[in-house]
């Protein structure tokens, strides 16, 4: 069984605290390995690390530091299907889209490294004879990285690849659900030649290791992407330094059937959206919205493709379309959170409970949902997990109105061969993304943001990689000789 330590200052140490977390296997129950958990003082020295690499760090050209990204890229390559495995195995991830976690990461590495170049700043006009005012970015110092464990090893690229190649050094907190594949890599890259305290990696809980690394005065900028509470408690420990925060938080991502749509496509893309690393992604498809003169024959086909949906153990299963939720208590969440809404009224079409397909394991069956009201907790709060509640709606006006009925706005999508209904939508949908008849699902050089509860900045693209870059600005003023 693999015993991880913390990576501090280019070295894997022992954590100052004794205490360990068992990480399980979510389809066997099995312990897989173990982790620190972390202590103020692990976290503190990873600050100090990354304090003292900072300066030096930004010295580089930045086709330097782009080297080190691509030799990352390069080592997440050579050792893909280990890594995928490594990511199946930890958190139940169907093995076809762990591979693809692991080679999209390798691709985000290689995408961040093409920046160097092309990180611009300004010359602005002035006022006054003889001035000219030019606008700089430069790093903001330490960035802190705090990584969610559903797409960890992505998002653990999100933040890494984009504050080290703009100039800052940083510290990664993996999530104590599912570490081991940044944990692996960590190890991988060892010996690529990164500077020490360039990249620090500490394992421990949110309450202890998360709060010390996002109070400190040595944080710059802490990113986070996880739920809503999670959230507050980083904005609450940020204030203390107004330290900035980057927030990537829950979603309840309404998608909209119109009478005119492709009803093969939609029911494919919502299904696709909606049982992804079952139902675990923050823009997945959560609730539906079927125009009321094609709703029969949408929950016909969809009936039908929830029901064609194979749940298997994520390394073994070959033909898996999802597999087990994360842990016991993600289970018991969307246990409670089906069961309520059957008391509130809703109408289970297909699943609505517990697998009885496994001995072991955190399975739950991929499930519908109808008979819905826009005030149940089903429609209102994140699922995380492979339920899917259908509502009718007579207009799109009304369509688009209990859509943007939510505190969340993160993604959101249309189905319509309607040209107006398109740009109808996605002008009035109060959401960070829309998806137009296709899957939820973002591109990295794009812009992944939320609105409202869902988050504040932003990953990905030009905009995602200045969230960790700030402006200088100097006022030249020159005299004639």
């Amino acid at each position: 069984m693999k015993q991880f330590k913390q990576f501090i200052n280019g070295k894997f140490i022992d954590s100052t605290s004794t205490k360990i977390k068992e990480i399980l296997n979510p389809c066997t129950e099995e312990v897989i390995s173990t982790i620190p958990a972390g202590s103020v003082e692990d976290a503190n020295l990873a600050l100090e690390a990354a304090k003292n690499a900072q300066p030096a760090w930004e010295a580089l050209p930045a086709i330097q530091r782009a080297s080190f990204l691509h030799k990352m890229a390069d080592i997440i390559r050579t050792n893909r299907i280990f890594l995928a495995e490594t990511l199946a195995k930890e958190q139940a991830k169907v093995i076809g889209l762990a591979q693809v976690e692991i080679d999209v990461t390798a691709d985000y590495f290689d995408y961040n490294a093409g920046w160097a170049r092309r990180i611009e700043g300004e010359i602005i006009q002035s006022d006054r004879e003889n001035e000219h005012i030019y606008l700089h970015k430069v790093p903001i110092g330490v960035a802190v990285g705090i990584c969610p464990w559903n797409f960890p090893f992505f998002v653990m690229a999100r933040k890494v690849a984009s504050s080290l190649i703009t100039g800052n050094t940083c510290v990664i907190k993996p999530s104590c659900e599912a570490p081991n594949t940044i944990m692996q890599w960590a190890e991988l890259i060892e010996n690529i030649g990164l500077p020490a305290g360039v990249l620090n990696i500490v394992c421990g809980s949110g309450s202890t290791v998360g709060n010390a690394l996002t109070k400190s005065p040595i944080t710059g900028i802490v990113s986070l992407t996880g739920s809503v509470f999670a959230g507050q408690k980083i904005i609450e420990a940020a204030a203390e330094n107004i330290t900035k925060v980057s927030l990537e938080l829950g979603g309840k991502a309404p998608a909209i059937v119109c009478s005119d749509a492709n009803l093969e496509l939609a029911v494919n893309s919502i299904v696709t959206s909606r049982v992804i690393f079952s139902g675990q992604v923050c823009n997945c498809a959560e609730r539906v919205y079927v125009q009321d003169n094609i709703y029969d024959k949408f929950m016909e086909m969809i009936t039908k493709k929830m029901n064609e949906v194979k749940v298997e153990d994520a390394l073994t299963g070959v033909n898996a379309d999802m597999s087990a939720l994360v842990s016991k208590d993600q289970l018991d969440k969307v246990s409670e959170m089906v069961e309520f809404a059957k008391k509130e009224g809703a109408e289970v079409v297909v699943g609505g409970k517990r697998s009885e397909q496994f001995d072991k394991g955190y399975f739950y069956q991929p499930t519908l949902l109808t008979n819905c009201r826009q005030d149940m907790e089903i429609i209102q709060e994140e699922v995380f997990g492979p339920v899917l509640p259908v509502m009718k709606f007579g207009t799109l006006e009304e369509a688009v109105a209990l859509s943007n009925d939510s505190k969340f706005g993160l993604t959101s999508s249309i189905f319509s061969e309607n040209f107006n209904n398109i740009m109808y939508a996605t002008t009035k949908l109060q959401y960070g993304e829309t998806y137009v008849n296709r899957e939820h699902f973002e591109a990295m050089q794009g812009f992944h943001a939320g609105w409202k509860k869902s988050g504040v900045g932003g990953a990905d693209g030009k905009h995602g990689m200045e969230e960790y870059l700030q402006t200088k600005v100097v006022y030249a003023q020159y005299y004639n000789k």
